[in-house]
């Protein structure tokens, strides 16, 4: 090699030889490392579908109870409002499943335990859960039966319903009652619920006095209690052994402990963490039964996406306003004119207000509205209930 211009000086070629090297082993580790990336992101892809398809097929569509409504479309009561929701969520007492039978006997056929209307506001800027009481006695009309007779239209406890004629026969009968239109419903039974509480690690309730029921196999002491599924069926089914052993009492204490639930879901903790998130979607699809526009996660998130926003003290429960049954105090009867002016507000999507303590309508005859001097003022009817804010310890 020569020194004059334009020449290479020593070891000029080794470097520049070094520097292609380099150069070409970049290249390929960049090539090899994007093809890395990509495999890494279809093996995500491949396993997020996989969790997705999971949780789909949990669901159960109720293919029955919507070839039965259509067939009474048109004595259905019309929706009102268009963005507001209502959704029957009925709590089937089945005893099908891993420890079940210990919560009774299975007679083959299959009760409503629990039966909440659940009022999604336009807009959702509120949600209020309407508990019926399963002794409430109600006009039940005629419904297609288990062995594809239909039966006749009967007076009777509103849990006849869904034991004649399942969710499509409860929907009809709260629909007569109410004159609010049913958009979607859901059935779980023990297990989901169960396996619900269990995801979210448990949901803490406060107890006045420690509780000994036996028919619960139940045995918590006072104080701050964090229940396990277990534990929290027995507590929201209990009856005689708690409280005055009444089924408002009862309903009370679910719809507190259904308000911790909400909190506790709710809660950054669950809804931002994946490995706490897919137990709580597994638990709350497996063991449900949905109508068949709910009846798949994206069903089910386009109803439930506007939920996380609304804060907790507008979170409402409470329970149909009722009395003694004149014929049978051991039953319950519509308290009028609570009840309809309660289920108007609902169908107008009209606000309500809930407070601790029942308002004072005993002055007040049944000829009478105890709330219209207090909505002319422009305020919202008030119902005794409760918030999720307040929750069961609160």
């Amino acid at each position: 090699m020569t020194d004059g211009a334009g020449t290479l000086g020593p070891g000029a070629g080794s470097s520049a030889s070094g520097k292609g090297l380099i150069r070409r082993r970049r290249r390929r580790w960049v090539r090899y490392g994007g093809g890395g990336a990509v495999l890494l992101g279809l093996g995500a892809v491949g396993i997020g579908w996989g969790l997705y398809a999971a949780l789909d097929g949990n669901i159960t569509p109720d293919d029955a109870a919507a070839a039965e409504l259509a067939r009474y479309e048109k004595e259905r009561p019309t929706a009102l409002v268009k963005d507001a929701q209502n959704v029957l969520l009925i709590g089937s007492d089945s005893r099908s499943g891993d420890g079940n039978g210990r919560y009774g006997r299975d007679s083959g056929t299959e009760r409503s335990d629990t039966t909440i209307l659940l009022h999604l506001a336009a807009g959702r800027r509120t949600a209020t859960a309407v508990s019926v009481p399963r002794d409430l006695m109600v006009d039940v009309p005629g419904c297609r039966e288990a062995d594809g007779t239909r039966g006749e239209p009967v007076f009777a406890m509103f849990n006849t319903a869904f034991q004649k004629g399942g969710s499509a026969c409860t929907i009809r009968t709260v629909e007569k009652l109410t004159d609010i239109r049913v958009d979607h419903h859901m059935v779980v039974d023990f297990h989901g619920f169960k396996d619900m509480v269990d995801a979210v690690d448990g949901v803490t309730v406060c107890l006045d006095e420690p509780i000994d029921d036996k028919a619960a196999r139940l045995r918590l002491p006072a104080g701050r209690v964090t229940l396990d599924g277990e534990e929290a069926l027995g507590y929201v089914r209990a009856r005689k052994s708690l409280g005055d052993g009444s089924d408002t009492e009862r309903m009370d204490r679910q719809q507190r402990f259904l308000g911790a639930l909400a909190k506790k879901v709710q809660s950054n903790d669950v809804l931002l963490n994946p490995v706490k998130l897919y137990p709580v979607l597994d638990a709350a699809t497996s063991s449900l039964t949905t109508d068949p526009d709910l009846a798949s996660l994206r069903g089910l998130y386009e109803l439930v996406r506007g939920l996380r926003d609304i804060p907790t003290e507008r979170v409402q429960f409470l329970t149909v306003p009722r009395e003694p049954y004149v014929h049978d105090t051991n039953r319950d009867q519509l308290a009028e004119p609570e009840a309809r002016r309660l289920f108007e507000r609902l169908r107008r999507d009209a606000p309500v207000k809930v407070t601790e303590k029942a308002p004072k309508v005993s002055e007040h005859s049944h000829d009478e509205d105890p709330y219209e001097e207090t909505e002319n003022e422009g305020g919202a009817p008030t119902f005794r209930g409760n918030t999720a804010a307040q929750g069961s310890c609160g």
